[in-house]
């Protein structure tokens, strides 16, 4: 009993000892555990530090790459803008190009053309060619057509803004340039456009009148009788509405236009209606329609405007000019 008593004993103590060991080894697993969990720790702070500050250096690098585009966008609109715009005005450019163009070669055809009638028309009256023209005096002629011509386009336009009494000058201008032709006889015919639409009558009978005179075998001479038809008959001066469309019928030149057929029906109703009511009440049944200016010779460059004036103001006082009684050669 005392051996047994002596090894449990022996027991007890070793046990004891075997705590106290193991209390101090797991002390000590404690405190490195806690100095590792502490370096860790400290790895890790540091870790985090640093993808904290590359992260912000990220950050900024790519607001600086946002930055870029934005501008690298702001400059291609910019380029894009400016492109457009440079198209348009190379467009713009190229058009007007284009009707420069378009208009020096109707100027050079228009003096080819006019050229050839002025050296048509300088043959003397035997039959022997005049002596040729020097080249300036072909484009002293020439400039005076093409300058003639504007000013009857600005007139021509004066008139359809109806500015008469301007256009009426700026035709009358004309005339006083040309005289015979083309220009000299739609000059005359438009001043006498201009006098009725002013109200003057008796003025726009004479120039029509001067105008059949001058040019019967114009392009006007059908519609210039015509008109003196209508305004005749306005008038009630029936006799002298007859003498007109009688000449429209007679005129180998009216012929074939319509102021021909227009002409031979009314006059067919005023004898009709003539034989039926007796001589001293003959009335016409219809009044003769004037017929719409024709179309003038293609527009050229408007010379410069002259200052506007009233419509139709003023121009009573005009003076007309008596144009010249010979044919148009």
């Amino acid at each position: 009993m005392k051996k047994l008593a002596i090894g449990m004993v022996s027991i007890a103590f070793a046990l004891v000892g075997c705590s106290k060991i193991t209390v101090l080894r797991t002390e000590e697993m404690q405190a490195v555990g806690a100095d590792v969990k502490g370096n860790i720790q400290m790895e890790l702070d540091s870790t985090v530090t640093k993808l904290a500050a590359q992260n912000d250096s990220l950050r900024s690098e790519l607001d600086s790459l946002k930055a870029q585009l934005e501008a690298s966008a702001l400059v291609q609109k910019r380029m894009m803008a400016e492109v457009t715009m440079l198209s348009r005005r190379m467009g713009d450019e190229s058009e007007r190009n284009d009707s420069r163009q378009e208009e020096i070669i109707y100027r050079l055809d228009m003096l080819l053309g006019k050229s050839d009638k002025i050296l048509a028309k300088k043959v003397v009256v035997s039959g022997a060619p005049a002596a040729p023209m020097s080249m300036d005096s072909l484009e002293r002629e020439a400039e005076k057509l093409v300058e003639a011509e504007a000013m009857f386009n600005t007139a021509r336009s004066d008139y359809h803004r109806g500015e008469y009494k301007l256009a009426y000058a700026g035709f009358k201008q004309v005339y006083e340039q040309m005289k015979t032709g083309e220009l000299g006889e739609n000059s005359l015919y438009w001043m006498a456009l201009c006098l009725i639409d002013a109200n003057q009558v008796e003025k726009a009978k004479k120039v029509f009148t001067s105008l059949a005179d001058a040019f019967p075998e114009g392009q006007k001479v059908c519609t210039t009788m015509f008109k003196l038809a209508a305004i005749y008959r306005a008038e009630g001066n029936i006799d002298m509405q007859k003498q007109y469309l009688q000449k429209i019928l007679n005129s180998k030149t009216c012929s074939s236009s319509g102021e021909f057929e227009q002409a031979a029906e009314i006059l067919q109703e005023i004898l009709e209606q003539e034989t039926q009511a007796g001589p001293k009440t003959a009335e016409p049944a219809s009044e003769p329609t004037a017929s719409a200016p024709d179309a003038a010779p293609a527009a050229a460059t408007p010379a410069a405007a002259a200052p506007e004036a009233p419509a139709g103001a003023g121009l009573e006082n005009t003076p007309v000019s008596e144009p010249v009684t010979t044919p148009a050669k």
